[in-house]
Order: C-alpha cells, then structure tokens, then sequence
C-alpha cells in the first residue's frame, strides 16, 4: 500500500506529494499549504458537478439507445431524428454570431500555420524530441525515408550513397526555386552568394550574378557579406535556413558547399497526459509531471544509447542571425510551442483523495499540476522561453457539448486563483472527437470564445463515439466504408466553417488530424496536403522527421488566402452530421471475416504492449505487417465496431473468439524479437492482456460512450499488481 499524505479532508500519494513540494512548488511562488487547501476547495465545489455531467452524458445515452432501437429497421428520418435530439437537449438552439477573443496568444498558434507534433509525455527523450522539432534537416528527411526510392542505384547504404544525395539536392534545388525564386537561374547554379549593400546577390556557374525575385525573402545570414555561412530565408511565414560549408563532406558535393537546408518545421507540440501514455496510478503521473516541469523549467535531460554512444538530449537554444543589413541581430526561438493535453473528465484517481478514499476527477488533478509547472515558465524572462505571451495552453479532450467546455472555462478559472495567475492566462484547446461537441461546435465555442486557442477534428474518436451513440440503430458499415460517408466531410468542413466564422483568423488553430504511417512519407507528402488546402491551419504529426516532411506543404499552400476563399463557401450541413454511416448492404462471409480479423490484430497489438508494459503510444504492425502509429483513439473505433457487428448478429461469438485466438499467435509473432513481451498464445486464460482485449469487445457496448480507459486501467492495474 503506497504510503499517503494527509492534508485537510485530502489524502495525497506521497510519491506525488513529493513531487509537488519539492520539485513543482519551489520558485513557482505558490505555498504548498495554499496549492492543496486550494485544490481541496476546487474539488468540494466542483467534483460534484463533474460527476453530474457524466451521470447525463450516460441518461443521453439511454434514450438515444432508446429512440434508435424503436427505429431499427425503418427507413432514417432525419427531420423526426433531429427533433427527437432537441427535445432531449442533445442539440443547443444556436445564438447570434460572434467572434473569439483570445488574448496573448502565441504567434505559433494566432498567425502562422505549420505542422503540430503529439507525443507521450511519460517518455523524456520523445518530450525532448518533439520540443526540439522546430527546426529539421530537410537533406535527412529526405535522404533517409521513402521520399527518395530505395532501389539501386539510390538504395541507402552503410556509408553515403552519392547517388541517392543527388535526388536529395535535385529536390532541395526545385525547393528553393519555388519559395526563394531567383531572377535568373536555379540554386543548381548557384556557385557563390554574397552581400552587396543589404541585397543578397547570387554568382551562378556561367558567371552571371542574380538577384531574388522577391527581395524580402532574405531575411537574415550568418558569417561574412563575402563568405556566408548560412542564409535565412522566409516564406508564408515559415523560415528556411540554407547552410554552407565547402570543407563539409557533403558542402564538398556541390559547387555552392550546400551543407543542409534546415526547414522550421513543428511549430507547436503538444505533450501528451492521455491517449498515448499508460498512466495508472501516481507513479505513472508523476513520471508525466515531472517531464513537463522540466520542459517548463527548461532543464529537463534525456539519456540514452545509441549505436555504442551515448546520447545526452536537452532543450535546444534560440537561433540567431543577423538581418540583412548586418546590424540587428534575429533571434528565433529553436524550439516548438509546448502545449499539454490533460485527461478527459470520465477519468478518476487515486492520486489524491478524500479521506473517505472518494476519487477525484483526474482532469482537476492534471489541470492544478501541469499550470503549477507551466508557471516557471511564466515567471521567467530570460533563457529558455516556452510562451512568449504569457500563456498556458491545455488541451481537453472528449468534452461533450457547451456545457461541459463552460464547465472546464470554470475549472480553469478557479486553477488561476488558487495558483495566482491572471485571469485567462490558461487557453483551451477543444478537441472536437465527439458527436455531441460536432453537434453544437458554434454554441461549444461561445462558453469559450475567451480562452479558446484551437479546434481541431479527431476522426478515430469521433467514428468511436458516433458507433456508440448509434448502437441501437444497426450495424455500421465497414470501417473503410465509414470515411467515405456524408458525415465525415460534413464534419472535416464545419470545423473548418465554424472556425473561420467565428474569428479564429489570426487568433486560434483549425487542426486536422494524425498521419498514422510514420514510415510512409512519401504517401503523407502526396496526401496530407489535403489537411492546408481544407483550411487548416495545423495538422498532426507523428515524429518530428514528418513535421519537417509536411512543412513543405505550408510553403506549397498559403493557408491564409484559402481561408479567406473558403469563407464563402455553403457551410457545412448539419443533415449530412447526423446522417449515421448504417450497413445497408449484405457482407459476405469473407468479407466479414477479414474486417472482423483486420480489427482484433489491431486491438491485440496496442492492448498487449499498454497493458503488460505500459506502453500508451507506439508504432503497432498491422495486419499486413505496416507499423501505424496507434493510441488509444485508434483502439475506440476498432473495439466498438466488433462490439457493434456482435450486437447485431453480423459476426458471432464464436467467430469473433476464433479470430482472436489466430490473432494473438500473428501478434505474438510480430512481437517475437522483443526481450519484454509476453506471449499471448497458448495460455490465453493467464493472459490480463488478452482478457483485456477481450473485455474491450464484449463488454465494449456497455462501457460509457464507448472508451476503453475503464477496461485499460483496470487491468494495467492488475499487471502492476503483480509485479510484472
């Protein structure tokens, strides 16, 4: 039994409580008696009322499963449905319009758009990573991924392959003739550049010197006006940094001495206390604080073995350059804007409790201790800045509607109090991964509209939730055949709409979401140029070589000026949204079969790894032996879909069972060369892993609005416990 602290009517893990005092509260200004007899106050005024939103949240659940069961089988009226969800107060009457009014938003949020990594904050090296992701070699990114074929003669060998670093150039001069034209000529011809009064001149190999197209796309330099070192350039906001260096061996490849081009990259990051970490219990959370006190102190280290060496990781310094006319001296910072994402409010802890050993919601906890750190770096004004505004930014997941958002504005408010900060000072980021948040997105916004920093469109979370509201209805579609369905572009496009007419121009984030095949690169750099072209101005990814991959795509698409054409497009309807993705059609056997199998790999192989080792993120095998990116968004959608055709008679048990017999011996195959893992098969009794999978399907009908931390918790919990 871990061994507690008692103060007032809480009772604190020690571990935690340790923590706090002499890690968190030292030079934050906050009293350690005031932070819990605050926090205690918090949670006798408002914990009741988090247990009152999740008490309705399961009473709209019954009389949805009510009214779509007294429907099965008839035809979908959409008018009669939409009347049925106002009577319930499942829809809000929309009010009169209005613009968001944010203040002391970061530029990396309010003004330019770029790509947004996500990453467990339970793992220091992957925080590290992620913070340190502003900045990345274009020449890697392409040299040592897909983006260039790995087939002979440009194969990737142990030593450098000329070969191939010809297609890297071939593609970093088209590059820079696109964001940094030259008046005459390609960068392939550039032998020289220099500085002539300000203006950066360029000497090409027929000895014609030439000038930029646009002059203000140099914005900055490094050595001398007649031997530069690194010239800055400047393109939809986003910078790019050529290096030279004729004595490096890959400068000595090229008549320039080209070095690398390093591209501004992730501009924000957000670090992660839920889908993608496996914290249980104090110890786990603290592991997460710790990383995030650290980042905001910005001290926090990472050790690590590499190939013999040793690898010792911090955060990166600021960079600078001196301007054009080689006086002023530009500082830009080096590393992302960190964000942190606190749990959902159906989360509980023991972390802290009453003394009675009543729970607390774990959101108030995260929201108290991750503000608690963020304010080192508010209280300081020099060295290693996260914000340069003044605010801290919390992302919040799987709320459900305008009264739940108004409920965490409350929260947040009464965090600043007890902590001493400004009003406002706390943003929100409302992830809108829910059907009834996608429902009611404009009056959503409002209980926010002063604190909102970015919306952004979940679709595994949200094809999660939309299977459970509509359970009763019928058997859904195939999961391929659901993104193709009136509901998902319904959705993608009224974030999108909402966003832009509510004023999130230049004060908030429209994100989209996860690319999942961290090593697919080049079908993300073909594909996800649909997330700028939507109007977003962020979109997710998964390492920070990607983030450098789908910066491209900023430079290739002024997101700014397709907001404002999108601006007057038809707005998303609201008919199409609530239009359920419902199987209309007979599957064969093989087909059912293959979706069923196709879904239990991918539950058995997140499960198996969060369960018996902890592990929230990873890049899991699929069926086909294709590593994605998984969380636990990605394990939603997967088991409320089995759980969905087992409802309705597509699939049996007994099929179902069969299937994750033979998908354990693939996982357990997939994971063979791993010196921590488990095997599944044969003893699947004596597997808490394979019962939790198994729990996650059978049981995954009756768990609240379909999610999967319940069943996680309970038997992670269970694995600790026994000392595995």
């Amino acid at each position: 039994m871990a061994e507690r602290i008692e103060i007032g009517e809480l009772s604190i893990d020690k571990v935690l409580y340790n923590f706090i005092k002499d890690e968190a509260l030292p030079q934050t200004g906050v009293k350690d008696e005031l932070f819990w007899t605050g926090f205690e106050t918090i949670i006798k005024t408002l914990a009741p009322k988090n247990s009152a939103f999740l008490a309705h949240r399961d009473s709209l659940q019954e009389k949805l499963d009510t009214w779509y069961l007294s429907h099965q089988g008839t035809a979908f009226n959409q008018a009669e449905q939409q009347v049925f969800l106002k009577e319930i107060g499942y829809l809000v009457e929309e009010g009169d319009d209005f613009s968001i009014e944010p203040l002391h938003v970061d530029p990396e949020i309010a003004n330019i758009a770029g790509p947004q990594l996500v990453v467990p904050a339970d793992n220091a090296r992957y925080a590290l990573n992620a913070a340190n992701a502003r900045w990345g070699s274009l020449f890697d990114a392409l040299y040592g991924t897909d983006m260039i074929s790995n087939i002979a003669p440009y194969a990737k060998t142990s030593g450098y392959n000329p070969k191939r670093g010809e297609k890297v150039f071939a593609f970093v001069y088209n590059f820079l003739d696109e964001i940094a034209p030259l008046q005459e000529g390609s960068y392939a011809e550039v032998t020289q550049f220099s500085l002539v009064g300000g203006v950066l001149s360029a000497r090409l190999a027929s000895g014609q010197n030439t000038q930029l197209q646009n002059a203000d796309s140099f914005v900055g330099y490094l050595g001398s006006n007649k031997a530069m070192s690194s010239i800055l350039f400047k393109h939809n906001g986003l910078h790019v940094e050529v290096q030279i260096d004729k004595t490096h061996s890959i400068g000595a490849t090229n008549a320039l001495g080209m070095k690398d081009v390093i591209i501004e990259s992730a501009l924000s990051a957000i670090q992660d206390c839920e889908d993608s970490v496996a914290a249980v219990d104090a110890e786990d959370k603290v592991r997460i604080y710790r990383n995030w006190n650290g980042m905001m102190r910005g001290d926090l280290t990472a050790t690590f073995e590499n190939k013999g060496q040793t690898i010792y990781r911090t955060l990166n310094a600021d960079k600078s350059f001196f301007a054009p006319d080689g006086g002023k001296i530009i500082s830009l910072k080096g590393r992302t804007l960190l964000l942190i994402r606190n749990v959902g409010m159906q989360m509980y802890t023991d972390a802290v409790t009453l003394k009675d050993g009543t729970l607390i919601p774990e959101g108030f906890l995260d929201a108290m201790v991750t503000s608690l750190c963020a304010m080192h770096d508010l209280r300081r004004s020099d060295g290693i800045k996260n914000s340069t505004k003044g605010s801290i930014y919390i992302v919040k997941p799987k709320c459900h509607g305008r009264d739940e958002i108004a409920f965490m504005v409350e929260l947040f408010g009464a965090v600043e109090k007890v902590l001493g900060l400004p009003d406002k000072t706390i943003k929100i980021g409302i992830m809108d991964e829910e059907r009834r948040t996608t429902a009611n997105l404009k009056e959503t916004i409002r209980m926010a509209k002063e604190r909102v920093f970015f919306i952004n469109t979940g679709f595994l979370d949200r094809t999660g939730d939309e299977i459970h509201s509509v359970m009763e209805l019928g058997a859904v579609l195939p999961k391929e055949e659901i993104k193709t369905q009136p509901w998902l572009k319904g959705y993608e496009n009224q974030n999108v709409d909402v966003g832009l007419a509510l004023g999130f121009r230049g004060f908030a984030q429209i994100g989209k979401g996860m690319w999942t095949m961290p090593d697919l690169m080049a079908t993300m750099v073909e594909t996800k140029i649909a997330h700028p072209l939507s109007g977003a101005n962020t979109a997710w990814v998964p390492s920070p070589t990607a983030a450098t991959l789908h910066a491209l795509h900023y430079h290739k698409v002024n997101v700014a000026s397709i907001q404002e054409r999108l601006k007057n497009r038809p707005k998303a309807s609201l008919n199409d949204i609530l239009t359920p993705p419902m199987l209309t059609r007979t599957l064969t056997q093989e087909e059912i079969i293959k979706e069923v199998e196709n879904n239990i790999q991918s539950i058995l192989g997140y499960v198996v790894r969060w369960v018996d080792q902890g592990i929230g993120c990873s890049k899991v095998p699929d069926i086909h032996n294709v590593e994605l990116m998984e969380d636990r968004a990605t394990l939603r959608i997967s088991s409320q879909h089995v759980a969905n055709w087992l409802h309705h008679n597509i699939v049996s048990k007994d099929v179902v069972m069969e299937a994750f017999h033979k998908m354990a011996i693939v996982v357990d195959g997939q994971n063979a060369k791993d010196t921590h893992y488990r095997p599944m098969a044969p003893l699947y009794d004596e597997s808490i892993a394979f019962q939790a999978a198994l729990d996650l399907v059978f049981k995954g009908r009756n768990e609240p609005n379909g999610y999967t931390e319940f069943i996680l918790h309970r038997r992670r919990r269970e694995v600790k416990a026994k000392g595995f």
